[in-house]
C-alpha cells in the first residue's frame, strides 16, 4: 500500500502510523516553507486519508512532525467540509460537551465514546501561506478537535479515563497491529 497512487488524486499513499509510535506522541513543528514540498505533503495526506477510508489525517500520523492536517468530513446536517490547514490553532471549543463514538486510522478497528464540544473553530494557513478559519459544528467539530490533538503530539485515548480508557486500550493490545506498547 505504500507509496501507492489513489486515482484522482496526485498524491501518494504512505504508512500508517500506529498507536505507540512515538511520532504520534510528540508535539508537532510549525510548518515554515509553503513550498511545493508542503503542497505535495497535503495530496499524500489526501490520498492516504483516501485510502483508508478516513474523514480526516495529520501529517504525524503518516511519520510527518509538522503542523497540517487535512479533512473531508460531514457535520451532523450532512454538509460536506472539504479541505487542508497549516499551523492550525484551536481558537475556539464551546458548546455543550458530547459524549460520542470517536475511531482514529492510527487505532484501526478501535472505538471509545469520547467528549468533544460540539462547536469547534481553528485559525490557520493555507498551502500558500494564507489565513484562513474554519469553523464547524457536530461531528466536523469532533474531526477538527482530534486532528488539532494529534499535532499536539495526543490520541483520542488520552482524553479517556476509567473504564472507557481501560477497554480502549485493552483493545489496543489485541489488535494484529498492536504492540502492546501503549498502556
Amino acid at each position: 500500500m505504500r507509496n501507492r497512487p489513489i486515482p484522482g488524486t496526485s498524491g501518494r499513499v504512505r504508512a500508517m502510523r500506529m498507536l505507540g509510535d512515538p511520532v504520534l506522541h510528540a508535539p508537532c513543528e510549525p510548518v515554515t516553507d509553503f513550498g511545493p514540498a508542503l503542497a505535495g505533503l497535503i495530496e499524500d495526506l489526501f490520498a492516504t486519508m483516501y485510502a483508508a477510508r478516513g474523514v480526516g489525517l495529520a501529517a504525524n500520523q503518516i511519520g510527518v512532525g509538522q503542523r497540517v492536517f487535512v479533512y473531508d468530513c460531514p457535520d451532523d446536517e450532512d454538509v460536506r467540509h472539504l479541505g487542508h490547514i497549516v499551523n492550525p490553532r484551536l481558537s475556539e471549543a464551546g458548546g455543550i460537551t458530547l459524549r460520542g463514538p470517536e475511531g482514529c486510522l492510527s487505532l484501526p478497528g478501535v472505538e471509545a465514546g469520547t467528549e468533544r464540544f460540539d462547536h469547534a473553530a481553528v485559525e490557520g494557513f493555507t498551502q500558500d501561506g494564507k489565513p484562513v478559519r474554519i469553523a464547524g459544528s457536530g461531528f466536523f467539530a469532533r474531526c477538527l478537535q482530534h486532528e488539532c490533538d494529534h499535532l499536539e503530539g495526543m490520541v483520542y485515548p488520552d482524553r479517556l479515563t476509567g473504564w472507557r480508557r481501560s477497554k480502549a486500550l485493552r483493545a489496543v493490545r489485541r489488535a494484529p497491529w498492536g504492540t502492546g506498547a501503549y498502556a
